[in-house]
């Protein structure tokens, strides 16, 4: 008899425990919740996030200043040797060239290789750009990649973002549009480094091996 009314005993309390826990979601619905929210938007990157806040995307300050702002933060990867090799292999791999087209040379979206930039060319601004997206069609990739993927692409970007020299072709970029100037293509050689293989550009464009472009045999 002792032995049944244990286990009624135990019943009981297990019933009260429910009905206890049941109540207070009823009364206090929003407790449980904001435990798995906090979760959901806690950021833990290479950069504590009070600091990328303070990362301005415009160059216009009150009074000209930009005291209590980052204008020009750096890329914790800087002194990575290898940061801009994985980069690259990044680039690839989620399909930046797919719009950007290799070696970020321009095509659907903007150039990365030259020296003209929308939203400002620091390395926090690129990495904001990668994990925040823009306007007019640059998704926000922070939900998708790894912190340190993206400041890889960072230094990626910005090892090939400068002006080049006045030689060879035309890019693609649509908006804004590309200067007059391109790197090697990347079906002649993959390399990080694209400016460095240059080919000069023949003073009326001429075609490789021939003379000029839509020329008439029979003139």
């Amino acid at each position: 008899m002792d032995k049944f009314r244990w286990t009624i005993v135990g019943i009981a309390v297990i019933i009260v425990i429910a009905v206890v826990a049941a109540l207070s979601l009823i009364i206090m619905p929003g407790a449980a919740p904001q435990a798995n929210a906090r979760m959901a938007n806690s950021y833990s990157g290479m950069v504590p996030a009070g600091e990328l806040l303070r990362v301005p995307v415009t160059g216009i300050y009150p009074g000209g200043s930009s005291a209590g702002l980052n204008p020009d933060m750096k890329n914790p990867l800087a002194n990575d040797p290898d940061a801009v090799a994985r980069g690259a292999k990044d680039f690839d791999a989620f399909n930046c060239s797919g719009c950007h087209m290799a070696h970020a040379g321009g095509g659907m979206g903007p150039a990365l290789s030259d020296a003209a930039w929308i939203y400002r060319s620091s390395d926090a601004n690129i990495y904001l750009d990668i994990a925040q997206g823009r306007a007019a069609g640059m998704p926000a990739f922070g939900a998708m990649l790894p912190d340190r993927t993206i400041w890889e692409l960072v230094a990626y970007v910005r090892s090939i973002s400068h002006k080049p020299p006045a030689t060879f072709g035309a890019t693609t970029s649509a908006n804004p549009q590309s200067p007059d100037t391109e790197q090697v293509p990347a079906g002649k050689i993959d390399t990080t480094t694209p400016w460095k293989f240059m080919e000069p550009m023949p003073p009326r464009g001429e075609k490789s091996g021939g003379g000029p472009p839509n020329a008439n045999p029979g003139n």
